[in-house]
Order: structure tokens, then C-alpha cells, then sequence
């Protein structure tokens, strides 16, 4: 399993597990990508970081699979989340609805 970040770009899931390798859009915690900074290496369109339905993978601190996620991510993406990110067990999905989640589609 690994940790990442996900946008899903007009019905396509655009999935970044995290590669240790990786020397750009790196998180603080150094452990994962960031949003914000990876959209800056990554981007094919004029759209903002936060114009599409985002997420991330992570996991708590008894070892299982969180999904961080906009609410406006249908269920129907969470097989291609979990195959992506190498999630073989039912992971726990957490649909987030604050300002750190909004995305066009909230307008």
C-alpha cells in the first residue's frame, strides 16, 4: 500500500502513489505529495490545483488504508483508488467536506 495523491479529472482517476525517489511536489512530513506543490510539476491544463475532485491515501496509526477525499468522488472511483495505490483490504474512506476539499463543482 502506498501513501499519495489523487484528482479525478473528468471521470478519469490522475492517481501519484508516493515514489521516495520523488524530488518535487514532496509534502512537509516528507512521506507523501502535496497537493499543491505536485499540481505545479504535473499539470496539463490551466486549472488550478483545487479546480478538480481530489484525495489522498494515507494510513492511521493502526495501520489501515484512509481515504481523504472530496465529496464529490463517486463511489464507482474507489475500486480504481484502491488498485492504484496497492489497497488490497476495504480501506476507510473519510469524505470531506471543509474548504481543504472544494474544488468547481462546489461553486
Amino acid at each position: 500500500m502506498k501513501r499519495g495523491v489523487f484528482w479525478v479529472i473528468e471521470c478519469k482517476l490522475l492517481a501519484f502513489p508516493f515514489d521516495e525517489s520523488a524530488t518535487a511536489g514532496i509534502a512537509k512530513s516528507g512521506n507523501t505529495y502535496n497537493h499543491k506543490l505536485l499540481w505545479e510539476h504535473i499539470k496539463s491544463c490551466n486549472k488550478p490545483f483545487y479546480y478538480y475532485p481530489r484525495g489522498r491515501v494515507d494510513v492511521n496509526s493502526k495501520g489501515e488504508s484512509v481515504i481523504y477525499l472530496s465529496p464529490h468522488i463517486e463511489q464507482k472511483n474507489i475500486a480504481a483508488i484502491k488498485t492504484a495505490f496497492g489497497i488490497e483490504t476495504v480501506p476507510l474512506l473519510r469524505y470531506d467536506f471543509s474548504e481543504h476539499y472544494r474544488c468547481y463543482l462546489d461553486r
